[in-house]
């Protein structure tokens, strides 16, 4: 097995971005894929950073073009992963780190399966995931119950996933994840 493509998927508010940036900052030569998107930028994210912020326009002309290696409408808002990015990285030999919904993990495990690890981060408890999603502030009620809509699904997918953690506990969901990717590949989280 020869893992460069680290992609992590949870229900949103349970943690996927935020342990997809802790892991980077242990492995500082893992690069962090930058998925396209047509949702408005939140105050506190970068474009190009977190996402690349696109008009639907601009979304669908990706789409047409074959650019998008994978994509999804979720919440309202259609998400993607640049077939680019995926492909730079992988012919570079660089690890890249990809947080994705569930079905946009799924397709790049099927794309990519010996060269990717697919993630599934559960959420404590659905009560925890409620109250994450509120302190983002960033979401009014009626998107915070059409997120909480999609998580049935997500979950039930979550077997077909390479690894499973619960994040309870953010640094012990990190040196949980860090531990098993190095017993799945002999040590090559230590690749820079």
């Amino acid at each position: 097995m020869n893992v460069k493509l680290i992609v992590i998927s949870a229900p949103s508010g349970a943690g996927k971005t935020t342990i997809a940036r802790k892991l980077q900052e242990r492995y500082p030569g893992w690069r962090f894929s930058v998925s396209c998107t047509t949702r408005p930028r939140r105050s506190y994210e970068k474009h190009s950073t977190d996402y690349e912020f696109i008009s639907d326009e601009e979304f669908k002309n990706r789409q047409k073009a074959g650019a998008l290696l994978e994509y999804e409408e979720v919440h309202g808002y259609m998400y993607g992963t640049p077939t680019a990015v995926v492909e730079s990285s992988l012919s570079n030999g660089t690890v890249l780190i990809l947080e994705v919904d569930v079905n946009g993990a799924l397709t790049i495990k099927a794309a990519y399966p010996g060269e990717s690890v697919t993630v599934f981060v559960h959420p404590p408890s659905m009560e925890s995931l409620k109250v994450r999603l509120r302190k983002r502030g960033s979401d009014s009620e009626e998107r915070i119950e059409e997120r909480l809509k999609r998580v049935n699904m997500e979950m039930e997918k979550s077997n077909q996933f390479d690894l499973e953690v619960v994040n309870e506990n953010l640094d012990e969901v990190v040196n949980e994840i860090a531990l098993k990717l190095e017993q799945m590949n002999g040590g090559y989280t230590h690749v820079s």
